[in-house]
């Protein structure tokens, strides 16, 4: 047996997508830039995934872009580094984010801080970002917001349109930016309608293969040339993202939204784990939730000691962020969420997908149940 509820570090491709980019290697293989068949053949292909993309945001303006990247990291830097650096004029003024983003935004807003740009890093108790520091911090000095649509760790939903309202009253200049890596596919999102005007987006969370992303960015961005490209070579994607398009994987992450659906049983079997674990166990519940993830507490048993007992039974959740699960970083986002770092360091992460029924929920109970009475706790 193997239940697998760790669908926020990565997720299982689905048949169709192994299908599909099995086809692309036999049947696409040209170079989307080429002028003869085999290279048309590419680049109609291309053009397809690209406008089913769009399409499943609901994008109705036909001068709004999609940049293919290598994945969600890369589209998190071409939009923050590329527009912090668009302009001369830039320099030296202010992007607005929060302390519980993913590191594909935290780094490069660090490398920005390094070159002299000012980052201002809101909170996020309880899941909700602090609204005094946000207008605080908003005035004409704000070339950039970018804030996630939901938190990888606690599931947390931030209100992206009113956020993104709220700059845009400030200056319709400001350029707003959500890493939505872990809303996209999971809810409904439109970025024209959350005053949104760049998007990030990863083919390997929605059970499409790894290393290819997408950047969503407006029509007004493009007009207004706000965004600069950082990677230099042959112009592809119209300039901005240089290389040969990763074409097998484009399509992989075209046919994974095609087959893509997050039904509400989702939400309802995170319910029916809330309710059914043991007292003992703490959720650590946002304002509001994602209907895929779950963050619990456990009473004096480390994330890791639990995370080896229910990997010896084939069930894998996890303990942080995967990114950064490996590097010996304490966690920042629980603390950030209001838990002490004890607390953080006992707290497990549950993410769920389409695939998963009630009696794989009754399994991961029993299992944590099992965990609470045989393993040996740091406290009491």
């Amino acid at each position: 047996m193997e239940l697998y509820f760790d669908n926020s570090a990565t997720t299982k491709p689905y048949d169709s997508v192994i299908d599909t980019m099995r086809e692309a290697m036999r049947e696409y293989w040209g170079n989307p830039s080429s002028l003869h068949t085999k290279g048309y053949e590419a680049e109609k292909k291309l053009s397809e995934a690209r406008k089913t993309i769009l399409d499943s945001l609901n994008v109705r303006d036909p001068h709004a872009e999609l940049f293919f990247t290598s994945g969600g990291t890369e589209a998190d830097n071409l939009a923050l580094l590329g527009t912090m650096r668009a302009k001369a004029r830039n320099k030296g003024k202010k992007l607005i984010t929060t302390k519980s983003e993913h590191p594909a935004i935290l780094e490069p807003a660090k490398q920005l801080e390094a070159e002299g740009y000012e980052v201002v890093y809101l909170s996020c108790r309880g899941g909700k970002v602090d609204m005094n520091e946000y207008m605080a911090a908003l005035d004409k000095n704000v070339v950039m917001v970018s804030i996630m649509t939901v938190n990888n760790e606690t599931g947390a939903v931030y209100d992206i349109k009113k956020l993104f309202t709220m700059a845009k009253a400030v200056s319709p200049d400001i350029v707003t930016h959500t890493d939505a890596v872990q809303a996209y596919m999971k809810l409904k999102l439109s970025p024209e309608s959350m005053k949104c005007d760049m998007m990030t987006m990863s083919g390997h969370k929605i059970h499409g293969p790894k290393g290819i992303g997408a950047l969503y960015v407006s029509a007004e961005c493009m007009k207004k040339r706000t965004l600069s490209p950082h990677t230099f070579g042959g112009g592809q994607e119209k300039g901005f993202r240089s290389g040969t398009e990763n074409l097998p994987a484009i399509l992989g992450f075209a046919e994974a939204v095609k087959a893509g659906v997050c039904p509400a049983s989702v939400g309802e079997l995170r319910e029916y784990i809330l309710k059914n674990l043991s007292a003992e166990i703490r959720p650590n519940i946002p304002v509001t939730a994602a209907p895929h993830i779950l963050n619990v507490t456990l009473p004096g048993i480390r994330s890791e000691t639990m995370l080896h007992f229910l990997s010896s039974k084939g069930i894998y959740v996890s303990s942080g962020s995967a990114c950064s699960s490996n590097s010996g970083h304490q966690n920042y986002v629980l603390p950030d969420f209001g838990l002490t770092d004890k607390e953080a360091d006992h707290s497990v992460r549950i993410s769920l997908d389409a695939s998963h029924v009630r009696d794989d929920a009754d399994k991961l109970i029993e299992a944590l149940n099992e965990g609470l009475k045989t393993l040996v706790r740091s406290e009491k």
